[in-house]
């Protein structure tokens, strides 16, 4: 979960960097399928579709997060939204090999999907499983660590790092890292004793 707060923080972040090369990147794609440079308008509209449409996938994401966490319970459902979360991330590794701005565009949406659900589910799930002492410590490690993710973002897209127009892509596709931690280590946790108890009737396996 921490690591699904921290990837919802390393997306908002890394967008910003790589913004000049991306929209020069629209002008040469457009412009080598349809002979003709694209108006500035137009580039403008690409790019705030590009920004915006990962709240529109956190928005689904979030919407979501409710029927999943109580279908499949906490921990299946952190794990599911690593589903959106790397297929986000490897349209946008390899959105300039197949020169498609359209594949950015669809890899914000599914990386918004994974961000919406997991800062929604981190927190149910942290909550339930934490001891009554911890509890507020630990429901606040979803602020925390994507505070975190945004600082490692900005970090990555310095130019000294991954901010520079040969490497935007993989910047963008960092996100597959905390992705593929939760992924591996998520399966070893336990699940809510809450949703064991009230959803599952497992009292045994609650206590």
């Amino acid at each position: 979960g921490i690591t699904g707060t921290f990837h919802y923080g390393l997306q908002v972040s890394i967008i910003n960097s790589p913004a000049e090369y991306i929209q020069s990147f629209i002008r040469e794609t457009w412009l080598r399928r349809y002979g003709s440079s694209p108006s500035a308008e137009m580039i403008t509209l690409m790019w705030s579709l590009i920004v915006s449409i990962y709240s529109i996938g956190g928005l689904l994401g979030s919407s979501s997060a409710g029927y999943l966490s109580v279908r499949f319970g906490r921990k299946k459902a952190m794990l599911l939204a690593n589903i959106p979360a790397l297929l986000g991330a490897a349209l946008l590794g390899l959105s300039r090999l197949c020169g498609s701005f359209e594949m950015i565009i669809a890899g914000r949406l599914f990386s918004g999907v994974c961000g919406g659900l997991t800062q929604n589910v981190h927190i149910m799930y942290a909550g339930e499983c934490a001891p009554r002492k911890l509890r507020g410590l630990i429901a606040i490690t979803a602020s925390t660590f994507s505070a975190f993710g945004k600082f490692v973002g900005f970090a990555l897209g310095l130019r000294e790092v991954l901010g520079v127009e040969a490497l935007w892509p993989i910047l963008l596709a960092a996100n597959a890292v905390p992705a593929f931690v939760q992924l591996l280590t998520l399966p070893f946790f336990p699940d809510s004793p809450r949703y064991l108890l009230i959803d599952q009737k497992d009292k045994e396996g609650c206590i």
